[in-house]
Order: C-alpha cells, then structure tokens, then sequence
C-alpha cells in the first residue's frame, strides 16, 4: 500500500529513503579508509551539493559504486580523489549539472545586489 501523498510531502520520498539506507549499508561493507573517504565526500555534498533529494541520492550512489570498484580493484584512494580533493568533488558534481545550478544561483544573487544598491538613496 502506498503512503499517501502528503506524508512524503512531509517526510520526503520513501523511495528515496530506503535508497539512502541501501547506499549507507553499501558503505558499512567498504574497507575503513575507503569508508572514511566517501563520509567525508558524502559529508561535503550534503553541504554543497544540490538540494533537491533526488540529484543528491543519484550522486551517493554513484559515489558508493566508484568506491566499491576502487576497493575490489585496490586502487589506491589518492589515485581516486587526486592531490585535491575538493576539485575532486566539484568535478565530480560537474557531471550532475549542479555547477550549472549554482552559477545560476550566484548570477542571481550578484544581480539582487546590484539591484538592491541602485535602489540606495544617498544619505
């Protein structure tokens, strides 16, 4: 029986929900620093990583089946992430469309701000 349709207003997808528990013990299984690796990338993304659930869920996923090939495939983290993980992870969302969304968000904001100080009265 499926959950009515404010419920998952409410408390987001149920699908996406048993997703996120599928992905968390796909990453339990991982060995210790492949495990550390993806909390931490996985930690990063909630922070700045899209904000629809749906995106979000699609890239852990894909995170979890990158590290689990390294893993089987002993391919060194270093060799996964690079000298910086952070430009890892901003590329790694590149392939998502995010960084599309964002510039846009921040065009956004710098024009609110022009917008707002052609509105200033001179004191």
């Amino acid at each position: 029986m499926a959950a009515p349709r404010w419920i998952e207003a409410l408390t987001g997808s149920l699908e996406d929900k048993k997703r996120w528990r599928a992905y968390k013990a796909r990453v339990r299984e991982l060995p210790a620093g492949y495990r550390t690796a993806v909390e931490g990338i996985e930690r990063y993304l909630m922070y700045t990583g899209p904000a629809d659930g749906e995106y979000l869920i699609q890239m852990i996923e894909d995170l979890g089946d990158l590290f689990e090939r390294a893993a089987a495939d002993g391919t060194p983290i270093k060799q996964i992430v690079g000298d910086d993980p952070v430009e890892f992870v901003e590329t790694f969302k590149s392939n998502y469309g995010i960084s599309a969304w964002i510039s846009k968000e921040q065009r956004r904001l710098n024009d609110a701000i022009q917008h707002a100080e052609s509105q200033e009265q001179p004191q």
